[in-house]
């Protein structure tokens, strides 16, 4: 096994979009190999070469869900990274970074649940990162990833706890 502690992380941003109750969309990462309990995540993805972080967001929330008609809540203090377990390293970016740093963005949703698509993402443009959405309470979050995860998603939960009831 090579030592992936050199390995600079990958950056990203993280999006919580909550609705008007104060949920956050969260989606299945399907097929993954993750335990069927852990296959939840919130929109994620990195920044391109040259690209701000909430153009990032923006961009990855579109990518992800379709979803444009949001309004901006707040962006987390800090970056937060995790470095990813031996059994996540595939291919791609996996074998590049040790993991991801992320600037999370909190977003409220403004639209209804029809401009939400997960099958066709970005007007079908890219490769749908989810098989199945729901809106679920923000404490329980932190329980639905993968455990490796988790430490951030605590963090994220405590940036944005005040922006829900």
């Amino acid at each position: 096994m090579t030592d992936r502690s050199a390995l600079p992380y990958r950056p990203c941003v993280g999006i919580m979009l909550l609705d008007r109750d104060g949920r956050v969309f969260i989606g299945r990462r399907g097929g993954g190999g993750a335990e069927p309990a852990f296959e939840w995540q919130m929109p994620q993805g990195g920044i391109d070469e040259g690209e701000e972080p909430r153009a990032a967001a923006l961009r990855e929330l579109w990518e992800e869900t379709s979803v444009r008609s949001v309004s901006p809540l707040a962006e987390a203090p800090d970056w937060y990274s995790y470095d990813l377990p031996p059994e996540a390293v595939g291919r791609g970016w996996t074998l590049r970074y040790r993991g991801q740093t992320q600037k999370w963005f909190a977003f409220r949703f403004e639209g209804t649940g029809a401009e939400i698509d997960i099958a066709s993402p970005a007007g079908g443009t890219v490769r749908p990162e989810f098989d199945a959405w729901r809106w679920e309470a923000m404490d329980r979050l932190p329980g639905l990833v993968v455990p490796f995860k988790r430490p951030v998603y605590e963090k994220v939960v405590a940036a944005f706890r005040h922006l829900a009831p």
